[in-house]
């Protein structure tokens, strides 16, 4: 039997699943030589192992900060993130009747938690988030994961603090205005649930493409990204794309202890800041800023989406009475 064979049976006896818990190579080692056949050195085995991590199909993973490797989950199934909740009404599933509805509607929480999350983790920051909503209901074309951001982040030029409503900056606004230049800028965001090494090309693309009329593109992970493999393919990609990614550390079990949608969005400021305390933000790449938006992209957006058209009408209404406000249904 092969030494790749090998560990691939071997290992996922040895290896934590927690990547917390990751167990370092010589440990592994050592674990290892009590079962493997054969005689082969330290140095094959750490370049063995080595090698796995960056194969999604392997069993072993090692972990983006530190040192050490933990057992790679199994792939995941459909109802991971809001993609695979609008395939599933889009009938890309072959048997329907195989989905338990439980957790599909666990699933949908969890979504809509961490949606509500990174909502309330902007306005506290200073930015103004516009969410997307009816381009992902039930009976929405499957072509919308293309189209439409999950949430549009607003920066507003301001002369305040970071607040529900700000007074915008005057001077900054009327030179902006006088040279047809937005007095804001405006990125969209894409957010999943898990990251993958059999998901993370998609979830990269689908937020490239619907940030290509924005000045920045984000894409958010609930879970944290621990998989250095994953993590270095995602570097990669944001430094030929431009794109920003970044985890909120949150697991599917930490997103299940959070309270519903509602109240995490209405929460009281102590409440929010024990919500806040959950989070382990981990920036694996900035975004790149675009000086203009595509007035064009914009304006086809428009056309296809009347909450494309609310989100300019809010934007329109902050600029006319010269103060940055949250987004409130019309």
């Amino acid at each position: 039997m092969s030494l790749r064979k090998q560990l691939t049976d071997i290992l996922p006896g040895l290896l934590p699943g927690n990547p917390a818990d990751a167990i370092k190579g010589t440990e592994l080692i050592r674990l290892m030589r009590m079962q493997l056949q054969g005689n082969y050195s330290d140095a094959s085995l750490r370049y063995h192992f080595s090698i796995m991590s960056c194969d999604p199909a392997s069993p072993i993973a090692k972990v983006e900060k530190g040192q050490g490797y933990y057992r790679r989950s199994a792939p995941l199934p459909a109802l991971s993130g809001a993609q695979e909740l609008v395939a599933l009404t889009q009938g890309r599933l072959d048997d329907l009747s195989t989905v338990d509805q439980d957790q599909m509607d666990n699933t949908m929480l969890r979504i809509r938690k961490f949606r509500a999350v990174v909502t309330r983790y902007f306005e506290i920051n200073g930015r103004f988030p516009f969410v997307f909503r009816e381009a992902f209901e039930l009976g929405a074309p499957i072509s919308n994961l293309w189209k439409f951001p999950e949430l549009v982040l607003v920066d507003w030029e301001t002369g305040g603090a970071p607040d529900e409503e700000m007074a915008l900056d005057e001077g900054m606004l009327g030179l902006k205005q006088r040279l047809g230049i937005a007095p804001f800028r405006l990125e969209s965001a894409r957010l999943r649930i898990q990251p993958s090494l059999e998901t993370y090309r998609e979830d990269f693309f689908q937020t490239l493409a619907v940030s290509m009329w924005a000045q920045g593109g984000e894409l958010i992970y609930a879970a944290p990204i621990a998989d250095e493999a994953l993590a270095e393919s995602l570097r990669r990609l944001s430094a030929t794309y431009g794109l920003g990614v970044m985890s909120f550390g949150l697991t599917p079990e930490s997103l299940d202890d959070l309270p519903r949608p509602a109240n995490i969005l209405n929460a009281h400021p102590k409440e929010t800041d024990a919500i806040m305390a959950k989070l382990d933000i981990n920036r694996i790449s900035a975004p790149k800023s675009r000086s203009h938006l595509d007035w064009l992209e914009l304006s086809a957006m428009c056309n296809e989406s009347e909450e494309a058209n609310k989100l300019m009408r809010w934007l329109n209404r902050c600029i006319d009475g010269r103060k940055a406000e949250m987004f409130r249904e019309e």
